[in-house]
């Protein structure tokens, strides 16, 4: 369904070239649900942009639903669906109006229009309010609106740019619902980004990770937490020189610990099999009068594994990079 290489797009800023894509090969298989993480500014929303034809690649190769994305837009755009982080709906339009309009751009009668838009309505709390102008919304209302138009057609591929941005947790609930729904019966192919990284690590088969326009990890999301990763250790002391004390402990006594951290009086570190590891640890410690006062483990989540990659998280990532935003 999507069969990148190489594909790269430069910005001209100011006089200078700024490349926001570096490369990248992607490969999706029809039915799949991928998900595309990574920080603000690392190229998602860009490289979606390319593979819904929206911005032409600076270099590289890509097919969408097996046309060609330099050479075949209008095909492409036949067959997929695109919800973008922005509004799409008529400021002035009704709600149901514009889902049943938009069914009929994409050739579906005007019976099966209303019968998709009545769906939509109920799936996502909007029924009661199907006659109300858009414009007169709040923004999770229209963000639920857009989605709704996006899945109108019941495209080959549907592309989710932050899809749940904006919508409390039971709209998240029910896109999620829609989208095994429409995987289910129609075998939809969804590529979506994402900054709830539960709501990725719970729906996608497999996840793309991108930083600074390069794709850096890609794999199922429990492949790339146990390999890269490791379960969570959390060790709490009297003080921080007991800390320390354990922290050199860990490095001496578990080699295969990684990522072994101390702040304040607590130790965190990175092993496979955390609660297997843990009671030799605990033990290890008291025979060496190390006193560990609490103890926990916690399973490892794609925050972890951006944070293995990189060294920082995903959320210590965008707000670097909005603080960049703010000063320049």
């Amino acid at each position: 369904m999507i069969h990148t290489r190489g594909l790269a797009r430069d910005y001209r800023e100011k006089k200078e070239i700024v490349t926001a894509v570096k490369g990248i090969d992607i490969d999706v298989e029809p039915g799949e649900l991928v998900a595309f993480l990574g920080p603000n500014g690392a190229g998602k929303s860009t490289t979606l942009r390319m593979l819904t034809t929206l911005l032409r690649p600076t270099r590289g190769t890509a097919t969408v639903v097996g046309h060609d994305v330099h050479t075949h837009a209008r095909e492409i755009r036949g067959k997929i669906g695109y919800i973008g982080q922005g509004n799409g709906a008529g400021h002035n339009h009704r709600i149901r109006d514009e889902l049943v309009d938009h069914g009929r751009f994409y050739g579906l009668s005007t019976k099966e229009s209303k019968r998709r838009a009545g769906q939509l309505l109920e799936n996502f709390g909007l029924a009661s309010q199907a006659k109300r102008a858009i414009g007169s919304l709040s923004g999770g209302q229209r963000r639920r609106v857009d989605i709704a138009m996006g899945m109108m057609h019941e495209p080959e591929l549907l592309f989710l740019d932050e899809p749940s941005t904006g919508l409390d947790p039971q709209n998240r609930v029910n896109l999620a619902e829609e989208i095994a729904r429409l995987r289910t019966e129609l075998g939809m192919t969804v590529f979506l980004t994402t900054h709830y990284l539960e709501e990725a690590d719970q729906l996608a088969e497999r996840v793309l990770i991108i930083d600074g326009g390069e794709v850096i990890a890609e794999g199922k999301p429990a492949e790339l937490k146990a390999t890269l990763a490791g379960d969570r250790i959390r060790l709490g002391f009297a003080d921080e020189l007991a800390a320390k004390a354990a922290a050199v402990f860990v490095g001496e006594h578990l080699p295969t610990a990684r990522e072994t951290t101390v702040d304040n009086n607590v130790l965190t570190t990175a092993v496979d099999n955390g609660e297997a590891t843990l009671p030799k640890l605990l033990r290890g410690m008291d025979s060496v009068d190390i006193e560990v006062r609490t103890a926990s483990v916690r399973l490892p989540t794609l925050d972890d594994v951006f944070l293995s990659l990189t060294g920082r998280t995903l959320r210590d990532a965008d707000q670097s990079t909005q603080a960049e935003g703010s000063q320049a």
